[in-house]
């Protein structure tokens, strides 16, 4: 009967076993490779970066997304991942186009894309046309390695901005940053490892300043308030002939002449 259950045991872990490594390595969905997205904002005369990468942030309720359009000018095999906290971890894109250099578009199932659990690996047919996919990105923070070499173009949502040291950061180093019509956009002219970036919406920092302006307030009143209580529970030992420091109780005694 025991080995019954050893066995019916084993049986149920190879199921699950297997089902669990078919769902690692069973690639992107045609779906997902060919769902609804725009680029045309992106690409072209759009840009002038050899990448170019436009962020949406998200909210309390959902995460953020990326789309980025390379001009592959020589790159014929683009390998994306990103670095977990003990490897490299493969990168889920969706909504992938491939346009040849004359302009016909070819869809995400068409292309030549395979995943595993390290890297997702696109071949596409023309070395010289034009990638361009999208991904999830932080509610308010975006990195991505650079796969190609060239200039990359990171355009923030509207409103936001990196500029104040204690809640935005840009890396690497060496960008230019310019806002056309409320959008910032940071630009380098080469990129060697990850482009990373923290970001705000620019409202919130007069709210935050009147929020600590606040406290600060409401926490001097309270101070104040304390060492006038002080103040005046010293007077009134005084007056009555109890010469005892309050701050002190341990020290509390009968007065002189009552001992």
């Amino acid at each position: 009967m025991n080995r019954r259950l050893v066995l019916a045991v084993i049986a149920v872990g190879l199921i699950v076993t297997t089902a669990g490594c078919s769902g690692v390595f069973g690639g992107i969905s045609d779906e997902q490779l060919d769902r609804d997205q725009k680029y045309d904002d992106l690409r072209g005369n759009a840009s002038d970066a050899d990448v170019t990468i436009d962020v949406e942030g998200g909210n309390m309720l959902n995460s953020g997304e990326f789309r980025a359009v390379y001009d592959l000018d020589g790159t014929e095999e683009l390998s994306l991942s990103q670095s977990a906290l003990f490897s490299e971890q493969a990168l889920d894109i969706h909504s992938v186009r491939y346009w040849y250099p004359n302009g016909t578009e070819v869809t995400g199932s068409e292309l030549d894309i395979e995943q595993s659990r390290s890297s997702t690996e696109i071949r596409v047919p023309d070395k010289n046309g034009t990638l361009a996919f999208s991904g999830e990105a932080g509610r308010k923070t975006f990195s991505l390695p650079a796969y190609v070499e060239g200039s990359h173009e990171v355009r923030l949502p509207e409103g936001h901005r990196t500029t104040n040291f204690i809640f935005g950061d840009v890396s690497p180093s060496g960008y230019e940053r310019e806002i056309v019509d409320d959008e910032e956009r940071l630009y380098w002219e080469e990129v060697e490892n990850e482009i990373s970036v923290r970001y705000y919406l620019s409202r919130d920092i007069p709210l935050f300043i009147g929020l600590i302006g606040t406290v600060a307030l409401i926490g001097g009143a309270g101070i104040a308030y304390y060492y006038r209580e002080v103040k005046r529970l010293r007077k009134e030992r005084e007056e009555m002939g109890l010469n005892v420091d309050i701050d002190d109780d341990s020290n509390d005694g009968p007065p002189p002449g009552m001992g």
